[in-house]
């Protein structure tokens, strides 16, 4: 419930701080006094959005505070509205986010403006109002959950199939390119193959020349009458008998071995390169040939050897993930079946529980309305056929709509094609009746919930097109539900003000050329004064006082439970000590 409220620089709101009571606290004033601004005060605290249009003109910024109770526990939220329309919110002092209000808006109070009952003459919203009497929202959000699931399969198995059309095309491509490079044998450890056989080239190209050098060589270092290995033997005798003589030639003689090595391993290498040189036509013929196949790779795929590899491994792979893509829709066909499955069976089960929810709407629905002065309406939820599985959406696979009969003998019609404002206004307030019911656990306003579990209920001129009789009933059916829950109610009918449990006026004024708006909670006296204005009007007789003395003597008399938290025997004589709260 809502304990305390406080509001600056709100619109034409400077100041104002009230204190809420436990059961019916309803809230009157002249038209245009700013009673809807209270409304708006606490839908920005549960999330609403902000403007800097709502902030007082001169003003840097507004301030919204309250405290609820909830389940013995005390919560503190704030929100403010900068110029700029920047805003921030805080829960027990602690930086929240508007998503964090809404859903802790869902347990504290519940919000009914003053056009919601047009909310009914839209058939989408028929639904909704079914799964909150019988307690399914929870049900119904599974099911909201299990469709975007089944969307989410379809639309992978979807592009599955679109991609599969394509998929015969490139994997012919990727197939014939990767056929290419593996006749191309492009050995991986080698990727510099080119330059070698460039290299090959070059030398069989001239391999005449190359062949005679190598045999000129090695003969005369080895096979020739005067080959140098053997007449370096000489050399090296006189260079020894040198060193005898003088020391500097002794380096030389100690090379002498190293050197005759070195020239003896190339005579060897001379000879036997000789030997190994193809200096066939058949030979070069291969090596150009081979030469020719990896630069027209390397054009294709490189511009290196070492990017035609890495080209090839990567078509190898696609054309494996190509191949299993078949795999790959089947099993995305079996994953989107499931889902489907699963939230058919979701939804079929919520539109049993709904029809029969649906059926007892309709019983407590007429009944309420038999005590609203429409003691012979018919009122009946009808379902049409199961949607067909183009059109199941998030809310099912049903589609319903509300029918009323408000006069004997007339045929049920629907109801946005038949009903007028006051009636409007009357079944809104009876389905809000059985709705909250629904979802706070008792079953109806004559009955109790869980202690502390009831959220709040503010109906902001519930009592639109309606008055007389059917206002006095009324009046009782807020009084009945504030017997289980906090309600806030806006309202212009004596016969509603008078069955209030605490009772505030909403009044603007003009003082220094400022428009400012003050609440002010009502003793026993002030409150006769208000209901008098409500039956007469500007001005006030003394048989107007003795009216609305009447009517708040029989409304005293009214038998009543007493509401949650309220202290047996606090009554008119306490609200009237109460002190008033103005701007």
């Amino acid at each position: 419930m809502l304990r305390f409220l406080s509001i600056t620089n709100l619109a034409v709101i400077d100041s104002a701080q009230v204190e809420f009571e436990p059961g019916l606290n309803v809230l009157t004033g002249e038209t245009g006094a700013g009673k809807s601004i209270l409304v708006e005060a606490v839908g920005l605290l549960l999330g609403g959005r902000a403007s800097s249009d709502l902030v007082r003109t001169g003003e840097d910024k507004a301030d919204i505070q309250a405290i609820f109770e909830h389940e013995g526990e005390e919560l503190i939220v704030r929100r403010e509205i900068t110029a700029q329309g920047r805003s921030r919110a805080f829960i027990n002092d602690t930086l929240a986010t508007a998503g964090a209000l809404k859903e802790l808006a869902s347990r504290l109070i519940e919000l009914h403006g003053q056009h919601e009952h047009q909310t009914l003459l839209d058939p989408s919203t028929h639904l909704e109002i079914v799964d909150a009497f019988g307690g399914l929202t929870e049900r119904a959000a599974s099911v909201a959950a299990r469709f975007g699931a089944m969307c989410a399969r379809e639309a992978t198995l979807s592009q599955l199939r679109q991609t599969a059309a394509e998929r015969d095309a490139r994997r012919d491509l990727a197939g014939f390119q990767f056929a290419e490079l593996e006749r191309a044998a492009l050995d991986a450890n080698q990727p510099e193959e080119d330059t070698i056989l460039l290299a090959a080239r070059q030398v069989l190209v001239s391999a005449g020349r190359v062949e005679r050098l190598c045999t000129d060589s090695y003969a005369a270092l080895y096979d020739s009458d005067g080959a140098i290995l053997s007449g370096l033997g000489t050399v090296w005798r006189h260079v020894t008998e040198l060193a005898e003589l003088d020391a500097r030639f002794q380096p030389y003689v100690d090379a002498r071995e190293g050197i005759k090595s070195q020239l003896e391993d190339l005579a060897v290498f001379l000879r036997r390169y000789a030997d190994t040189i193809d200096a066939s036509p058949g030979r070069l013929q291969q090596v150009e040939e081979r030469l020719a196949t990896l630069e027209r790779i390397k054009r294709k795929y490189g511009p290196t050897l070492r990017d035609a590899i890495v080209r090839r491994e990567s078509l190898r792979r696609d054309v494996e993930d190509l191949d299993s893509s078949d795999a790959r829709i089947a099993q995305a066909e079996r994953e989107a079946a499931d889902a489907r499955r699963t939230y058919r069976a979701a939804a079929e089960s919520l539109s049993a529980a709904r029809r029969r929810a649906a059926t007892d709407l309709g019983k407590r629905v007429e009944g309420v309305l038999a005590e609203l002065a429409m003691e012979r309406t018919r009122f009946e939820v009808r379902f049409g056929e199961p949607l067909s599985s183009e059109s199941w959406s998030a809310q099912g696979i049903d589609q319903a709509e509300f029918f009323v009969s408000p006069n004997p003998g007339e045929e049920l019609r629907a109801l946005t094609r038949i009903v007028s404002g006051g009636e409007l206004s009357r079944i809104m307030l009876a389905i809000k009746t059985m709705t909250a019911a629904g979802r706070h656990g008792f079953s109806d306003a004559d009955g109790r919930p869980p202690s502390g579990s009831a959220p709040g209920l503010v109906f902001d001129e519930v009592d639109a097109g309606i008055g007389g009789r059917v206002a006095e009933v009324v009046g009782r059916k807020l009084l009945a539900l504030g017997s289980v829950s906090q309600v806030l109610c806006i309202t212009h009918l004596p016969q509603i003000a008078s069955r209030g449990d605490t009772h505030f006026v909403v009044e603007k004024r003009v003082e220094q050329g400022r428009t400012r708006t003050s609440v002010r909670r009502l003793d026993a006296d002030a409150r006769v004064e208000e209901v008098a204005r409500m039956l007469g009007g500007e001005r006030i007789t003394d048989g107007l006082r003795a009216s609305a003395r009447e009517m708040l003597k029989y409304d005293a008399k009214d038998a009543r439970p007493v509401p949650p938290g309220r202290a047996k025997g606090r009554g008119e004589s306490e609200r009237a000590k109460a002190k008033p709260s103005r701007a």
